[in-house]
């Protein structure tokens, strides 16, 4: 008879590559920290990945094992910040909510921490507008993530019968990832204040729940 696999921390052995992972989230996370300060003091344009690598404590060469472009750097901090979202989003929410006050509230807690560093952000959102190849891979996982998550608000919605029952739940989060998105794009560049896009953001979800809101 096989023996049933042992559960993680009760004498389970590490895996070898165990060390190895942990080493590689430190060297990433030593590496954002370098890019935002280095991109901080001296602009995207002058930081380079070779000062980034060296502010790091790493060689120039091995940077290149972790990361090839300073935009696919900001997409990593983009991630992590959405990561950070998602966790104190979890830590408050109230499943029986209204779902049009759960999306209001996660856009609400992403924006407060896009908008903790602003112009490090601008630059971050911009650097994942037109990523060049190395990046464009980041930064579309980047979008299915927030997708995945607003599309498992709304599925939630939808069995508390908050939603129209024929929702096509991938649709509206798309939808609603869009909409989010236009208007940091539009902050980014300037176009929109960092408060006028959050007004911005408010009334566009506002529009899109008249129509997938619940229907008798």
């Amino acid at each position: 008879m096989a023996r049933a696999p042992r559960e993680p921390g009760r004498g389970a052995v590490r895996r070898r590559d165990d060390g190895r992972l942990e080493r590689g989230r430190r060297t990433r996370r030593r590496l954002r920290e370098a890019a935002r300060s280095l991109i901080n003091e001296r602009g995207f344009d002058h930081a380079t990945l070779r000062d980034i690598a060296e502010r790091a404590g790493m060689g120039t060469s091995s940077i290149y094992r972790h990361v090839r472009s300073k935009e696919e750097l900001l997409i990593w901090e983009l991630a992590e910040l959405q990561s950070e979202a998602w966790t104190r989003f979890r830590a408050s929410d109230d499943k029986v909510s209204p779902t049009r006050e759960r999306i209001g509230r996660f856009f609400e807690v992403q924006h407060q921490l896009l908008a903790s560093q602003p112009d490090f952000t601008v630059i971050a959102l911009r650097a994942a507008t037109y990523p060049p190849k190395p990046a464009a891979r980041a930064s579309l996982k980047l979008a299915d993530q927030t997708v995945a998550i607003l599309a498992e608000i709304l599925q939630s919605g939808r069995k508390n019968r908050d939603l129209d029952p024929t929702l096509d739940l991938l649709a509206a989060a798309n939808a609603l990832f869009q909409v989010a998105s236009s208007a940091r794009m539009s902050w980014a560049n300037g176009l929109l204040t960092e408060k006028a896009c959050r007004k911005s953001i408010e009334a566009s979800v506002d529009l899109l729940f008249r129509g997938i809101g619940s229907r008798s």
